[in-house]
C-alpha cells in the first residue's frame, strides 16, 4: 500500500453551543475542563441576529481542540460513549466525522457533577493523509487533488479498523 495514502487523526475538537444563556456556557466551560483536564476558550458571534438576540463579540459557547495521542485516546471514549455505533450522517464528503454525545455520564471514566447537571456536547474528528500540509502552508498553497481527499467510505473503513465501530445505515 502507498505511504501517502494512511489516514491519521489530525485533530478532535470537542464543542458546546449555549445561544445566549451564559450559565449555559460557564457549565459547558466547566464540562469541557472536567472531561479533558484542559481549559476551553469561548467562541463569540460575529454577525448581529436581532431574531436570536445576538449582537457581535457576545460568547455563545466553547470550544476545545485536541492533537496527537491525547486526541486519540479522548475519541476512543466518545465512540465508547455511542456505544462504537455511528451513522453514515456522521462522515462528511472529506472523510471528517462529527457527532453528539447527549449525556457526559456516558464517557468511561468521566464522573456525574452535580453543580453541572447533565449536558452533551458535540464531537468532531478531522482526518488527515501524509500531504495535506499543501493547503496549510504559507507559500505556495494549494488545494488536495481530489484523488488524494479522503472519501467518506474511507473514512468509514478507517474508524472500524481503528475503533472496531459499527455504521448503520440511514
Amino acid at each position: 500500500m502507498n505511504v501517502m495514502k494512511n489516514i491519521k487523526i489530525e485533530k478532535i475538537t470537542l464543542n458546546v453551543g449555549a445561544g445566549k444563556d451564559q450559565a449555559v456556557l460557564e457549565k459547558g466551560l466547566k464540562l469541557i475542563k472536567h472531561i479533558t483536564g484542559v481549559d476551553p476558550i469561548k467562541t463569540f458571534t460575529n454577525k448581529r441576529i436581532p431574531t436570536w438576540g445576538l449582537r457581535p463579540g457576545l460568547p455563545i459557547g466553547c470550544k476545545l481542540t485536541l492533537r496527537g495521542a491525547a486526541a486519540e485516546e479522548l475519541l476512543g471514549r466518545m465512540l465508547k460513549a455511542k456505544n462504537n455505533k455511528l451513522s453514515n450522517n456522521h462522515f462528511d464528503h472529506q472523510g471528517n466525522v462529527s457527532f453528539g454525545v447527549h449525556e457526559y455520564i456516558e464517557i468511561p471514566l468521566v464522573k456525574y457533577l452535580p453543580e453541572l447537571g447533565l449536558m452533551g456536547l458535540q464531537v468532531c474528528a478531522t482526518l488527515e493523509r501524509p500531504g495535506y500540509r499543501v493547503k496549510k502552508r504559507r507559500l505556495l498553497q494549494r488545494k488536495v487533488s481530489l484523488k488524494h481527499v479522503i472519501k467518506p467510505q474511507e473514512s468509514i473503513e478507517f474508524m472500524k479498523a481503528k475503533y472496531g465501530i459499527s455504521v448503520e445505515e440511514d
